[in-house]
């Protein structure tokens, strides 16, 4: 095989969450009396750690506004919020089919620690990945930190390491880092915002995944 490890963003890449993340941070401005983001505004920032995604959402907030804003945030989005955030189509026949193939698989998500290991229980997923890392673990993205703490607890090499993200910010940490990266086109940035930071490839449906890793690996 020509990669060892494939690192995977979650949501926008494996989750269709966008509707609910996006609702739930105009849900916790509206409660500080604030004007809530614009959807486009909300959307931009999805893949972000949650501070740095506040912060770029309101930057002239004091740290108290900041913490208030992450914790309404925390408690729509796990508590209260219905909108509903599903697997993409394929995602889980892929998952398995990759990890049956004896490919090592990551999450490296800018979800926090509850939020991940959630999406984990309740997808019925988190058997298949060897390791995940969290924004509120480590540093956001694009910061490279995150794929080299799952390629060293991996013992995995950057010249074998792809890293699949459906924005700028999974396509940046992968340059960062010096891992290859695959850009999906599904997801909340436009593919004109994914190419110039050098993907190998844009794939539409992420059950064409193994299909690519098949065909790059006999180039």
């Amino acid at each position: 095989m020509t990669f060892d490890l494939i690192v995977f963003d979650w949501d926008g890449t494996l989750m269709d969450s966008e509707a609910r993340i996006v609702h739930c941070l105009q849900a916790a401005f509206g409660d500080l009396g604030l004007p809530p983001p614009a959807r486009e505004a909300a959307r931009d920032v999805i893949g972000l750690g949650l501070d740095e995604a506040l912060l770029r959402l309101h930057p002239e907030a004091d740290p108290q506004t900041l913490r208030d804003l992450a914790t309404g945030y925390r408690r729509y989005f796990l508590e209260i919020d219905p909108t509903p955030s599903v697997l993409f189509a394929g995602a889980r026949e892929t998952l398995s089919q990759l990890a049956d193939e004896g490919y090592r698989l990551a999450v490296a998500t800018g979800k926090g620690r509850v939020g991940l290991d959630k999406a984990l229980a309740d997808t019925g997923l988190g058997a298949l990945f060897n390791a995940t890392r969290c924004a509120d673990e480590t540093f956001s993205k694009p910061n490279p930190q995150m794929l080299f703490e799952l390629m060293d607890e991996l013992g995995a090499d950057a010249s074998a390491t792809l890293m699949i993200g459906d924005t700028e910010y999974d396509m940046q940490m992968a340059l960062n880092a010096r891992t290859k990266a695959l850009a999906v086109s599904y997801g909340v940035h436009p593919v004109e915002r994914l190419l110039p930071h050098a993907p190998l490839d844009c794939i539409h449906d992420i059950a064409a995944l193994p299909a690519w890793l098949t065909g790059y690996g006999m180039r």
